[in-house]
């Protein structure tokens, strides 16, 4: 295990690279000059060219990546062009309501999701597990923007019960916190919690099939533990794996609903560099997203021998 872990780790290097390559191709190829935006509408050409010097735009492309990777290598993202921040700076302001918001909507996804898909599974072919499936499609194809302004209308416009937008950070109080960030959390967690209820489900069926669950009905064994001790955990790979890659594609998630609920996280610090072309803040938070994903892969993969001890690296 150990050794497979010191690979996998080991492959990372080449597609961090890649990431990297691309990224920073695909900023600075794609039309609009950053140093136009800084200069200001009435600026001149020879002051739009000093700010170009002067941010180092003006160099061939192989000097600007040349540059860019090797303050990657030193844990340098780079300096914001507007802010005249450090990159690593403005992340870190904005992480804890990112991940706040990403823990709360899986703690919320995944506890609703697990059993409606096991009960589903259950009742299958019911009228139980049609309003489950029904639940299910519904959620996955409406847009999760949609789902907050609705939740933003009944809860805090009509009934007042929790604030409209904002987030309130720990050091404020947990119960203000968890006010401020229930709302976006069941909003981005619907679609989640969809997916993973109907992943859950097939996965369910199959195993509720096999030869071992008909013996442990016939030997007496409860329900209860048939459907947890013996199903869900022989059916929990898919399942595990669903969940980690929701874990990743959380990121597109929550750009949406932080920029819905004006929460100052990622999400909303990569709207706004996108709208400025802020090449250090978008070049850092991708390869930020990207190493997050890898690293969720890797445990997806590593948690798979906990499961079914018949996996082995």
């Amino acid at each position: 295990m150990t050794a497979y872990i010191i690979r996998r780790l080991f492959a990372t290097i080449p597609v961090m690279v890649v990431v990297a390559l691309f990224v920073f191709l695909l900023l600075h190829l794609t039309p609009g000059d950053p140093a136009a935006i800084i200069a200001g509408d009435d600026a001149t050409p020879m002051e739009i060219e000093g700010v170009r010097k002067r941010l180092g735009l003006d160099l061939p492309i192989w000097e600007q990546f040349i540059i860019y990777a090797w303050g990657l290598l030193r844990g340098d993202l780079g300096t914001s062009i507007f802010s005249n921040l450090p990159v690593t700076t403005l992340v870190a302001q904005r992480l804890e309501p990112t991940l706040v918001l990403a823990a709360s909507t899986l703690l919320v996804a995944v506890v609703c999701a697990i059993p409606l898909g096991v009960f589903a599974a259950w009742k299958a072919r019911t009228f139980v597990d049609r309003v489950v499936m029904g639940f299910s499609v519904l959620g996955f194809a409406v847009p999760v923007f949609l789902v907050g302004y609705i939740l933003i209308y009944i809860f805090s416009i009509e009934l007042r019960w929790l604030p409209v937008q904002g987030y309130r950070p720990l050091s404020q109080g947990v119960d203000q916190t968890f006010r401020s960030v229930v709302l976006p959390a069941v909003a981005l967690g619907t679609s989640y919690m969809a997916l993973i209820a109907r992943i859950t489900r097939a996965s369910m069926l199959e195993v509720l099939s096999e030869d071992y669950i008909r013996t442990a009905h016939a030997k007496g064994v409860t329900t209860k533990s048939v459907l947890l001790r013996h199903a869900l955990k022989n059916a929990a790979v898919p399942i595990v794996t669903v969940i980690g890659l929701g874990m990743a594609a959380l990121i597109s998630g929550v750009v949406i609903t932080e920029t819905v609920f004006n929460i100052p996280g990622l999400g909303r610090l990569t709207v706004d560099a996108i709208l400025k072309r802020d090449y250090p803040i978008i070049q850092g938070l991708i390869i930020i997203f990207a190493g997050t994903k890898v690293l969720i892969n890797l445990m997806i993969d590593i948690s798979y021998s906990f499961f079914d001890p018949r996996i082995r690296y």
